[in-house]
């Protein structure tokens, strides 16, 4: 035999009817505190990092739970493509999520979908330009510039060599000897041929 559960007795009954429809009205109402939509606002971008801005459209509070969101970057000229990269918390502010990868240096038309903690959407022209090379400092033992002449700057003109005491060359050294042997030779050869004159007038006489 089957039993039917009794039924509650009235004043029970009329007070958890009323209960319900509070209950639910406190709930939507803690639902709907912030709204139903989260408000996204693209900031930029920071060393190539998609920056954004994430609050409450109703109230503008922060969201202080997790924010589900992911972020797609097509270039200008649509050859290149970036994403789907997810939000991370930012160092900015409470509001302030941005990626952890970094887009090339160019102009990206950057696109933020949000699903939790409610739904959210934007879009925004970002640029990220390109960042030049620190130029090398200079060392403290650089050698000067060269002069327009093409010589060190240190350098000085050459003195020109002094000029050399005239000595006497060999060759005149030469000629004064070859001089003198000249004469002496001649001189032994007239005392010799006015010995052999001296001579035979001798043996002339002697006859």
């Amino acid at each position: 035999m089957t039993t039917r559960p009794r039924p509650l007795p009235f004043p029970a009954a009329l007070g958890l009817a009323l209960l319900l429809p509070v209950q639910a009205v406190a709930l939507a109402g803690a639902a709907h505190a912030h709204g139903d939509t989260l408000k996204v606002v693209i900031t930029g971008q920071q060393a190539g990092k998609v920056t954004a801005d994430v609050t409450w459209e109703n109230d503008g509070d922060p969201v202080e739970e997790a924010v589900a969101a992911t972020v797609n970057a097509v270039s200008a000229d649509g050859s290149r493509t970036a994403g789907p990269w997810r939000l991370v918390r930012g160092t900015g502010g409470a509001a302030t999520w941005t990626t952890a990868e970094t887009l090339p240096p160019g102009t990206w038309t950057v696109t933020v979908d949000a699903g939790f903690p409610s739904l959210g959407h934007a879009q925004q022209e970002v640029a990220v330009p390109v960042v030049d090379p620190a130029p090398p400092t200079a060392s403290s033992g650089a050698s000067p510039a060269p002069s327009p002449s093409g010589a060190p700057a240190t350098a000085t003109a050459s003195a020109p060599p002094p000029s050399a005491t005239p000595a006497t060359s060999p060759a005149s050294d030469s000629d004064d000897a070859g001089w003198w042997t000249t004469a002496g030779v001649a001189g032994i050869a007239l005392a010799g041929a006015a010995a052999g004159v001296l001579l035979r007038r001798r043996r002339l006489r002697r006859l």
